[in-house]
């Protein structure tokens, strides 16, 4: 009988910093941000077999992929990432000898959402192999690799923050710093506060994922170059996520929703692919409805935004974005991450 091991991930909200996670500037001027994994996942299924392939199958994007196996595959074609991780750990975690097994991902949100999918799909295919092969790795070991993997291995470009969110669960304020050194914080938050930020909250997908390749090289570009009213704000976004996290010990929910809105403020200055006319158009009639604030979750330029409202005001802001094409989506915090196990 073949074993079959599974994982799940969570993907994350990021509420404050985002941005200042990405080389060069966390190692030029040190990264802060803030975030918290939420109850919508990225999965792996992993069945081990002996018939002499391997395949790897994204069901949610309706790509596969079946070759021979061989200790070594070339980062090229579809699921490049699957690819890459497979290398990894048969050369550094298997001695070098092939597995002959079937992959099989999907996850709650689409690439390009900016919840940290494609990042958490890397930490909880590496789950499940950590589950399969019983490896002694440790919460930044995971973090890290999958961080090599992604970046390293596959020259994708991004920050850190993700790989970390996915792995420890939870709300986190993370620090990065230059030669990967990151310092990673959880926050313990009472059962009540979560509760009211839950209440206060609204995640609407704009139906629209973007690549944050093109937004990040902005980024990367502001960084390098020194541009004075970039740099500038990704300062002030870096010092966001140090007021945001003191406003959730504090349990100042007002707080961090103006905080939020100062956030985005600063952000769209980051590089002038964050922010769009759809963008602008969903954040105005949020605002003319009741939202207090607003924030696109990730690098910008589409995907999911979070909305801080009145408890009482949510059916308002839901019914005056009603008529573009987004939805909403139900979730909540999650203290967990990245679990793994046997069927």
């Amino acid at each position: 009988m073949s074993k079959i091991v599974r994982s799940r991930a969570p993907l994350r909200l990021g509420l404050a910093g985002g941005g200042t996670d990405v080389s060069p500037y966390s190692d030029l001027y040190g990264g802060n941000v803030l975030n918290a994994a939420i109850d919508m996942y990225a999965y792996c299924t992993i069945i081990a077999g002996n018939n002499g392939d391997v395949e790897f199958h994204a069901v949610d994007l309706g790509e596969s992929w079946v070759s021979p196996v061989k200790q070594d595959f070339p980062l090229e074609g579809p699921l490049m990432l699957h690819k890459a991780i497979y290398n990894r750990i048969v050369s550094e975690f298997n001695g070098g000898k092939p597995l002959s097994i079937k992959v099989i991902t999907y996850a709650d949100a689409p690439p390009g959402s900016g919840l940290g999918t494609s990042s958490t799909m890397v930490v909880a295919i590496l789950r499940a192999y950590q589950e399969l092969l019983k490896l002694p790795l440790g919460e930044y070991d995971l973090a890290q690799l999958a961080y090599d993997i992604e970046r390293k291995d596959c020259g994708l470009g991004g920050g850190k923050q993700d790989q970390y969110v996915a792995t420890f669960g939870g709300f986190n304020f993370m620090e990065f710093y230059a030669d990967d050194r990151v310092i990673v914080n959880p926050l313990r938050i009472r059962d009540e506060i979560i509760n009211e930020i839950e209440c206060s909250m609204l995640l609407y997908f704009t139906g629209r994922s973007r690549e944050s390749a093109n937004i990040i090289k902005d980024q990367i570009h502001s960084a390098e170059s020194g541009d004075g009213k970039s740099l500038q704000a990704m300062h002030r976004v870096r010092q966001g996520a140090v007021e945001m996290k003191e406003a959730l010990l504090k349990a100042e929910i007002r707080v961090m929703a103006g905080l939020l809105g100062e956030s985005w403020k600063a952000k769209r200055d980051m590089a002038q692919s964050i922010s769009n006319s759809l963008i602008d158009q969903l954040f105005e009639k949020s605002l003319e409805a009741g939202a207090i604030s607003a924030k696109i979750s990730g690098a910008g330029g589409g995907g999911f935004m979070m909305l801080f409202v009145e408890p009482t005001s949510k059916l308002d802001v839901m019914a005056a974005l009603s008529g573009f094409d987004g939805s909403f989506y139900r979730f909540h915090f999650t203290k967990e991450g990245a679990q793994g196990w046997s069927v």
